[in-house]
């Protein structure tokens, strides 16, 4: 790999969500701030959406680590075809019980879950359940989510609950009827914005240094533009377009990422969509010109050496 080449200890742009590589943009932030104020002030639901690829699920993790070393038990689900008996269960899972078993029955299982729940309440302990991709649940296991807060002491309830999701969460809960009383429910809500240009770059020079790189000495200003340019500032694209364009840069032997190396990235891209010429055109810069110039020269003299060798 390129690790080496460019004097870096671990691989800067992977899309596994990792929180050694947290960048805190505006909105990540804020987001943050959300979800920490209202839990730490007992609010029951809250909601944060984002467009795929934007950080959420990073996001989620770095809260999770963030609580964990607060007065706070905290759970994580993430299963897209999980039912409302699934829901309980993966609860459970995370609160450390046993599995439930049909000859328990489902009241009874529900019981013991709340009596726990109970039990860390009375340490003084709050949990707090974090579904990740709840825009995929199902009507019916969002309203499990909404029964399971409904136990509560006099004072407070003992549940609490983190739904993150793509925008279609907040259009489901905008416009089916049957979720109403959810949606009235949630009281803190975040939306996460992708990065701007500036935003962008920092990201992008933030990831390199974390990884032991220099950052500016190892993409240009211009690169970046570009980076942004093709991903509109979505993290998840421009790390896919900044690793590429790093390997395109070590294919070459260069030792500082150019324009011309994020539009072979770009090409190399389907998720970028460059269907039209002129996203590909885009931004051209004078070095590009020489790569292209240099590589149709190339061909050309190919073409001609098999026309007169042949």
């Amino acid at each position: 790999m390129y690790l080496d080449h460019f004097g870096l200890h671990s691989l800067p742009f992977q899309i596994t969500p990792d929180t050694d590589f947290l960048f805190l943009s505006t909105r990540i932030q804020e987001s943050m701030n959300v979800v920490l104020v209202a839990l730490t002030t007992g609010e029951v639901f809250v909601k944060v959406t984002g467009e795929v690829g934007t950080g959420k699920t990073l996001l989620c993790r770095q809260l999770l680590a963030t609580l964990d070393k607060m007065a706070f038990v905290t759970c994580y689900i993430l299963n897209p075809l999980m039912g409302p008996l699934d829901a309980y269960s993966a609860l459970a899972d995370e609160l450390g019980l046993t599995p439930y078993a049909e000859s328990e029955g489902l009241q009874s299982f529900i019981k013991r879950i709340n009596g726990h729940l109970l039990t860390l309440h009375g340490e003084g302990k709050r949990v707090v359940l974090f579904v990740d991709e709840a825009q995929t649940l199902s009507d019916e296991t969002l309203e499990a989510i909404r029964l399971m807060t409904n136990l509560e002491t006099q004072k407070q309830k003992i549940l609490q609950v983190v739904l993150l999701g793509q925008s279609e969460l907040d259009v489901r809960l905008n416009t089916q009827h049957n979720l109403r009383q959810l949606r009235q429910r949630i009281s803190f809500s975040s939306v996460i914005q992708p990065l701007n240009a500036e935003e962008t770059e920092r990201y992008i020079i933030h990831r390199l240094q974390v990884a032991g790189g220099q950052g500016r000495e190892l993409i240009t200003h211009r690169a970046c533009q570009q980076i942004f340019r093709y991903s509109q500032g979505i993290p998840r694209l421009v790390n896919v377009l900044s690793h590429k364009a790093l390997l395109a840069a070590f294919g070459l032997g260069d030792r500082q990422v150019w324009p011309s190396h994020v539009i072979l990235a770009a090409r190399d891209t389907e998720s970028i969509g460059l269907s039209a010429p002129w996203r590909f055109w885009l931004g051209l810069d004078p070095r590009s010109w020489r790569v292209i110039g240099s590589s149709l020269l190339l061909f050309i003299l190919a073409v001609a050496y098999w026309r007169f060798y042949r």
